[in-house]
């Protein structure tokens, strides 16, 4: 069996629609000429890496999670004064409890800063799907700014497996792929512990990343391999282990809502 035939099989194994995966196999964006992904066989956003199997998650999980006593509300569905962008105040659109990218007005942060941490934070993909591939839904949450966990509508839309929802973009496909429909809301509950460095500047510590996705285990206290970038190998330089929280224009108009955040305390030392 040809190469394609293999993938094209593997495709509709993972559980993804077979005339999606006929009408999709001849262009799915990926990349053959990008850098070896640190450790592994495959290239950053290779077309042919093992697609993660589809599961359908139950029909919610933690959807409109109240924020526990200790979180701070990031969004809370009335305005955006804790965020900003490089140009200045938040400029994304706020109504009926939800904000909405706005294409052009660019990357939206919070103007605190946090270490290791718990985040929840609920998103919707656009109900009327224009495009294919990285260009349907998208959007990212980035950890301190630059580790990026991907945010696509990856519901019988094909991608490189590092690109699709649930990814550590550009290096770890999520376990399983449990996107819902488009236009439906979705929940990342997030676990991250920063890195750390010694006195010389040298790596003790990677960040580390646990994530549920509607419910279901998608990252298991996973290791960055390094700050996330497009089409290239990832790598750590290092800083205050202390960075915001962003959220991604990528173009298209993604929606987030009930975003809440906590510290993580520390166990007891003998």
């Amino acid at each position: 069996m040809q190469k394609s035939s293999l993938l094209l099989a593997a495709w509709i194994g993972a559980g993804f629609n077979a005339s999606i995966v006929n009408s999709f196999a001849a262009d799915v964006l990926g990349y053959k000429d990008t850098p070896l992904v640190p450790g592994l066989q495959w290239h950053v956003h290779d077309p042919d890496r093992p697609r993660p199997k589809v599961v359908t998650p139950g029909e919610t999980f933690s959807h409109g999670a109240p924020a526990p006593s200790d979180a701070v509300v990031l969004f809370d569905g009335k305005d955006l004064l804790k965020w900003k962008s490089d140009k200045g105040d938040a400029k994304w659109k706020v109504e009926n409890g939800y904000m909405e990218a706005v294409k052009g007005a660019g990357n939206i942060r919070t103007k605190d800063e946090f270490g290791d941490f718990q985040l929840h934070i609920e998103f919707a993909t656009p109900e009327k799907v224009v495009g294919n591939s990285q260009g349907r839904g998208n959007s990212g949450v980035f950890m301190h700014g630059i580790y990026e966990l991907q945010v696509l509508d990856t519901y019988d839309n094909l991608t490189y497996p590092d690109g699709q929802c649930g990814a550590l973009y550009g290096q770890w496909p999520p376990l399983v792929n449990v996107c819902k429909k488009p236009g439906e809301w979705q929940s990342y509950d997030i676990i991250f512990e920063a890195p750390h460095w010694d006195e010389n500047k040298k790596l003790t510590k990677p960040a580390s990343i646990t994530v549920l996705q509607n419910g279901v285990v998608i990252h298991n206290k996973k290791e960055y391999l390094g700050e996330t970038r497009h089409r290239e190998a990832a790598s750590y330089k290092p800083y205050s282990s202390r960075g915001p929280i962003e959220l991604q224009d990528h173009g298209n108009p993604m929606r987030f809502r009930n975003i809440w955040i906590r510290n993580l305390g520390e166990y007891d030392k003998p």
